[in-house]
C-alpha cells in the first residue's frame, strides 16, 4: 500500500486517467474529488462490500430455488 501526504488543493494520479483531488480535509474527515473516464467504476468501499454481500445471498437463494425445483 502507497501512503502519500497531501494538502487541500493537491492532487494524486493514478495512472494517466484518474486524478484524486483533495479538496477538503476537516478532523478526521478528507474530502475528495475524483476525475476519471465514465467507463472506470467509481464505488465507495462500503458500497462494494454491501453489493458483493448482497449478491452472494442472491446466488445462494436462486440455487437453493433450482434445488428445490428439481425435487
Amino acid at each position: 500500500m502507497l501512503v502519500l501526504s497531501r494538502k487541500v488543493g493537491e492532487t494524486i494520479w493514478i495512472g494517466e486517467d484518474v486524478e484524486i483531488i483533495i479538496s477538503e480535509v476537516k478532523g478526521e474527515q478528507v474530502k475528495i474529488g475524483i476525475r476519471a473516464p465514465r467507463s472506470i467504476d467509481v464505488i465507495r468501499g462500503e458500497l462494494r462490500q454491501d453489493v458483493s454481500t448482497s449478491n452472494t445471498e442472491s446466488v445462494i437463494n436462486n440455487l437453493d430455488v433450482f434445488k428445490n425445483n428439481k425435487d
